[in-house]
């Protein structure tokens, strides 16, 4: 589950692309707290740890504290920018969590029991129809990703979003029948070539040396 983090940030009293532009110059990173039926506050991060947090990996799945000017707001990320040229944060969405709140985030799908695939063995080729689903969920349950497993699973079969082990009082976005994962047969091609292998080789293994 998804631990709380915390981050310091200041607030901005001058909005607007100038503004902006301005609290990049001096090493920080334009952000806003929306929601909760509050008026949106704009605050200030540190462009370094900005960037570490959302290079880190789970960033818009991950509680935050930030303490503003001594006030703490809990949230989570909604959207960020990056600089198109430098990849650089230029700004961050948060949206504030009030208790007992569920939200929608997109969580990763992750593939495990490879190893035990029939399917996969036997030639098949593992197919990702969804890298991510959305869930409802509460905050503080958010998972880091959600495993899904292929293990006895032949060429042909499937996983369905039914087969995800959701968080306590976590519901699906999507249908339960929506299919995560699939293994498909070997390419035509493959099983092609490997035939045209099969056939050259009997050839040469029946010819004999002349006496």
């Amino acid at each position: 589950m998804t631990a709380v983090k915390q981050i310091e940030a200041s607030a901005r009293t001058q909005v607007g692309k100038g503004a902006a532009r301005a609290v990049r110059r001096q090493g920080q990173t334009p952000a806003v707290i929306y929601g909760a039926g509050e008026a949106p506050q704009a605050i200030a991060l540190n462009a370094n740890q900005t960037r570490l947090m959302i290079y880190g990996g789970h960033f818009l799945t991950t509680l935050f504290e930030i303490s503003v000017d001594g006030k703490k707001e809990r949230v989570i990320p909604r959207d960020y920018q990056l600089d198109p040229v430098k990849d650089f944060p230029i700004h961050v969405d948060f949206l504030r969590v009030a208790a007992g709140q569920t939200i929608k985030v997109m969580v990763p799908v992750h593939v495990v029991g490879q190893d035990a695939c029939p399917g996969l063995k036997n030639g098949g080729t593992l197919q990702i129809i969804e890298h991510a689903v959305e869930i409802d969920v509460a905050p503080e349950n958010i998972p880091e990703a959600l495993d899904i497993s292929v293990a006895g699973l032949d060429i042909g079969a499937s996983v369905h979003a039914d087969a995800i082990k959701l968080p306590e009082g976590a519901t699906l976005t999507i249908g339960t029948d929506a299919t995560l994962v699939t293994i498909v047969p070997p390419m035509a091609a493959e099983v092609d070539e490997t035939a045209e292998a099969t056939e050259e080789a009997e050839p040469a293994a029946e010819a004999k040396p002349k006496e």
